[in-house]
């Protein structure tokens, strides 16, 4: 048995909305451009400014009629899965079935979890339990559930989510139980700061685990791919450069050169291909470079790096 891989490639971009006309010329952008997806990235407390992923995407789905939502990623061990279940839920109605609910465990700022009061080592058994608890939420029934780390009493979450069994959870992670944990409990992986090659690595992995689960549902494989379309590969490199160091606290030169897509049009193309050739069926961009570029590079891809890639679907 294989994972079942969705057909054809799609394309979504990081949003960075902090009003309500950043919103709506993001919006325009997606749709002008063909671009299937609006994500939005997820930190309570970071090295950059940044807004609630859930209602930014909630004003997103607001705005467009079709372009589909989803969280890149979640920190869903910061929350507590009756709240989230109920989020989630309601995003699902109110986007009429286009969001999808992506997760992982975070810790690389361990000051949030000082500050939500969640130790830091129990983050991956605590993503994994709520999924769990999601997934009973999301039935619309009356459920129970008493685990290491929550205990929930008979209760009934109404009303269900609009999409059948509730919306799609994708997770990250690259360790071995986070690979476990999206061939086991989720509808698909999302990954990034990893090369193509380690991209297939892991799914590979993460098919062992769908296939001894028994699962023959189709799996969702998304990367969130850095990039930067310039004049040539040096300059992208040097402003990718910029941008992430002062994003991430930390020295991001070498990492940019081995994980981010840079140069051309026809570079930027290449790299997405070698991720295709990996498993990757949905492409997630997050536009790198100087402030108040960000919605010129997704335009720009999308005029002159998405026709390269038509043949991709």
């Amino acid at each position: 048995m294989a994972l079942s891989l969705a057909e054809g490639m799609k394309f979504g971009f990081q949003a960075h909305n902090w009003t309500r006309e950043a919103a709506i010329a993001a919006v325009k952008l997606a749709e002008e451009n063909g671009y299937d997806s609006m994500w939005a990235g997820d930190h309570i407390l970071f090295a950059v400014p940044i807004i609630d992923p859930l209602l930014q995407l909630a004003q997103v789905a607001a705005l467009s009629d079709k372009i589909t939502v989803g969280t890149c990623v979640y920190l869903l061990a910061l929350r507590h899965p009756t709240a989230t279940a109920k989020l989630a839920s309601t995003l699902d109605h109110l986007s009429g079935g286009r969001f999808i609910l992506g997760t992982g465990v975070g810790g690389e700022f361990p000051i949030e979890f000082e500050a939500n009061a969640i130790p830091h080592n129990e983050r991956g058994a605590r993503v994994s339990e709520s999924i769990e608890v999601i997934r009973k939420y999301f039935t619309g029934e009356k459920i129970e559930h008493h685990g290491k780390h929550f205990d929930i009493p008979p209760s009934q979450m109404l009303p269900a989510p609009v999409t059948p069994g509730g919306p799609p959870i994708w997770v990250g992670g690259r360790s071995k139980a986070a690979l476990k944990r999206a061939g086991t409990l989720c509808d698909g992986w999302v990954s990034y700061v990893v090369t193509p090659e380690m991209y297939a690595e892991s799914l590979a992995e993460i098919e062992t685990h769908y296939d001894a689960a028994g699962r023959t549902d189709t799996y969702g494989s998304a990367h969130l791919l850095f990039f930067r379309i310039d004049d040539d590969y040096d300059t992208a490199w040097d402003k990718a450069t910029a941008h992430l160091t002062r994003r991430y606290a930390m020295d991001f030169r070498k990492p940019a050169k081995r994980y981010a897509a840079l140069g051309s049009p026809q570079e930027v193309a290449d790299t997405i291909r070698r991720f295709h050739a990996a498993g990757v069926r949905h492409i997630i961009l997050d536009p790198t470079g100087p402030d108040g570029e960000e919605h010129a590079q997704i335009a720009r891809f999308g005029q002159e790096v998405r026709p390269l890639l038509s043949d991709l679907g």
